[in-house]
């Protein structure tokens, strides 16, 4: 009887489905599609596994609508979007999938309250993740015959264009070419911009109740594959919720500020800066004025000024038209802070931030103030050479012991994967008090590019291979070499890293030097620029630079056309939004495209920096981006 019953839901199931949604697939078969190789078919499939990973269904429901827009509308037949609405089935339970629609308006009249509607006259562009059982049996043997890629246990994306009759049926046919590659170039771009979403609010989300967003829009870079491209081998995917999305300002509120909202169009009232102590520079003048002294936006409150003559001057100049995008930033300061630690974050004077706790001018801790300053990066003198002394004299428990991890996922085949400093800190039995953070910020971002990030290699390192790590422009970090034996200590067990760091900063008498920092990582140091110094350099798996500052250097422009020319996962960090947003703009200017949009870094210092001139959050290695993953 129990097999009778799994029989009949079974056939229950394809022929009506389950859940929000039109029914299962109709037995439309890509193989079918006019023009549409087996080359891109497979790429279809690698991207709808790639998405299907992320599991977007954990938050998005139907009622979440995205906005697309894939390249410009000249680039599409009809001179416009194919489907520039798109919303996630499933999430609630039923057929896990995405609808795109050719409008906002026909999305709200199709989605339920707990089901598809079917309007009639109504194309939607539909790709559901099917159980294998449930595939047409074109669909079973085009898997087959292509060794197609499964997005999960036996499950495979059938993707179709549904259209409701005037009759409430339903009518299926194949997609076209065109409306496939709108389909590549959304989940592509999606996998990636979803998880960055953020509730709308603090609290977390309960059962039965409708969680809402905060605003978002996003623009990358998605490369098309070999096999369809079509007047460029990039195209620009933007991203919005709720559709058409930009950010709007909000009111802030401050227990200390006390600033009226002036008209859009007139200058901001100045506020006054009564929690700062130490000097600033005025962003027009560059005069430099003590912070309880200077004003700042009372818009935005992100510029420092010496007085209202500057801001007037300041806000004609270059002000006006980017107060709303600070005001965006400052908004997020909260978020990005690091709460979990139970030392001051806000770091206002390096020194006296050192001496409350007990490590001023003392082992690696010389690099995080100015008080070394003479002494040339990598050579500070050292006393002993035990862990200690290199943590500035904490006491046990209090920094990483230099040894392989006890115990911890032996025998696994993936490294160790951490989200964060809180099971870091966990993971190593490390109280909250530790600092250590600071300094274990350079180490274990590169650990996360490398086994997170840069998918290629964290398989090498799965299969138990090494992986050569190009580092641009080491300067304290040089220092920071007992910190760097975390990276091994983390590999726990799997392959190893050949960490190759080169920049002008590099003394000349270490360069060249090799050292095992531990029994998984080995470190060489090179003097010089790296466009000059590569050709004789092994070729490298994935490169990092940290805090770059690429707006800032004009040397870097040889350094990017190489990086470009190896096509090479490139991994940057920066310390702030704004200077992301710059990077970016360099990035593409050399014709590179952001593959890895710019996140967060979950292992960015806790430590809140002040810049002269500006409020805006800031963090060493506070946001991560790449090009080339």
């Amino acid at each position: 009887m129990e097999v009778h019953l799994k029989d009949l839901f079974a056939r229950f199931q394809e022929q009506f489905g389950s859940g929000p949604g039109l029914g299962p697939s109709c037995g439309t078969c890509l193989l079918k599609v006019e023009g549409a190789p087996p080359a891109f078919i497979r790429s279809l499939f690698r991207a709808a596994a790639a998405l299907f990973r992320t599991e977007p269904w954990k938050r998005l429901r139907p009622r979440h609508l995205f906005g697309i827009r894939i390249g410009k509308d000249t680039d599409w037949s009809n001179k416009k979007q194919l489907f520039p609405c798109a919303q996630f089935i499933g999430g609630d339970g039923g057929d896990l999938g995405f609808h795109l629609f050719k409008s906002e308006q026909d999305a709200m009249r199709m989605t339920g309250v707990r089901d598809t509607n079917r309007v009639p006259n109504v194309e939607v562009l539909r790709v559901l993740f099917e159980q294998e059982p449930l595939l047409s049996p074109s669909n079973k043997r085009m898997i087959r015959s292509l060794a197609l890629e499964s997005s999960g246990p036996d499950r495979f994306p059938a993707i179709d264009v549904a259209r409701c009759t005037s009759t409430g049926g339903l009518r299926f046919r194949n997609p076209t070419l065109e409306e496939l590659r709108y389909v590549y170039a959304f989940m592509k771009a999606i996998a990636l911009v979803h998880p960055l979403l953020q509730w709308a609010d603090d609290s977390m989300p309960r059962r039965g109740r409708f969680m809402n967003f905060e605003p978002f829009i996003e623009t990358f870079d998605v490369q098309w594959p070999p096999e369809v491209i079509k007047g460029g081998d990039l195209v620009a995917v933007t991203i919005s919720h709720p559709t058409s999305q930009v950010y709007e300002e909000k009111k802030l509120v401050s227990a200390s500020a006390k600033c009226l909202e002036p008209p859009k169009e007139e200058l901001p009232p100045a506020e006054v800066m009564t929690n700062w102590t130490t000097l600033r520079q005025c962003a027009m003048c560059d005069k430099e004025i003590y912070g309880d002294q200077s004003l700042c936006c009372g818009r935005c409150r992100a510029v420092v000024y010496c007085g209202p003559v500057c801001q007037k001057q300041h806000w004609k100049d270059a002000h006006k038209g980017v107060c709303g995008l600070y005001r965006a930033m400052m908004e997020r300061e909260e978020e990005l802070s690091i709460k979990i630690f139970i030392f001051p974050c806000f770091v206002e004077n390096p020194c006296k931030w050192l001496e409350t706790r007990g490590v001023h001018q003392k082992g690696m801790w010389r690099r995080i103030c100015n008080c070394y300053s003479h002494c040339p990066y990598g050579l500070l003198p050292v006393k002993t050479s035990g862990n200690s002394e290199a943590w500035g004299g904490l006491s046990d428990g209090e920094y990483p012991p230099d040894s392989a991890l006890a115990g911890y996922l032996n025998g696994s085949s993936n490294p160790t994967l951490l989200s964060g400093w809180s099971e870091y800190y966990n993971l190593r039995s490390l109280p909250l008090s530790s600092p250590v953070s600071a300094i274990l910020s350079h180490p274990l971002t590169v650990h996360h590019i490398v086994t997170a990030l840069a998918i290629s290699s964290k398989n090498r390192l799965i299969k138990g291979k090494e992986v050569i790590v190009h580092y641009l422009g080491p300067a304290g970090e040089l220092d920071w070499m007992p910190a760097f034996a975390e990276i091994g200590h983390l590999l726990n067990g799997l392959g190893n890293i050949q960490m190759v760091m080169i920049g002008p900063e590099v003394p000349s008498n270490l360069s060249g030097t090799f050292s095992g920092i531990s029994g998984r990582l080995r470190v060489n140091l090179v003097r010089g620029m790296y466009q000059e110094q590569a050709p004789y350099l092994s070729s490298p798996h994935v490169v990092v630079a940290l805090n770059c500052g690429l707006e800032n250097y004009g040397s870097w422009e040889s350094a990017i056309d190489l990086i470009k020319s190896m096509n090479v996962p490139t991994f940057f960090t920066e310390m702030s939004e704004i200077s992301c947003a710059n990077a970016k703009q360099v990035l593409r200017g050399a014709g590179l495209h952001i593959s890895h949009p710019v996140t967060p870094n979950p292992f960015r210092s806790p430590l809140q920096n002040q810049a002269p001139s500006s409020n805006l959050p800031s963090f060493s290695n506070g946001f991560v981006f790449g090009v080339n993953t």
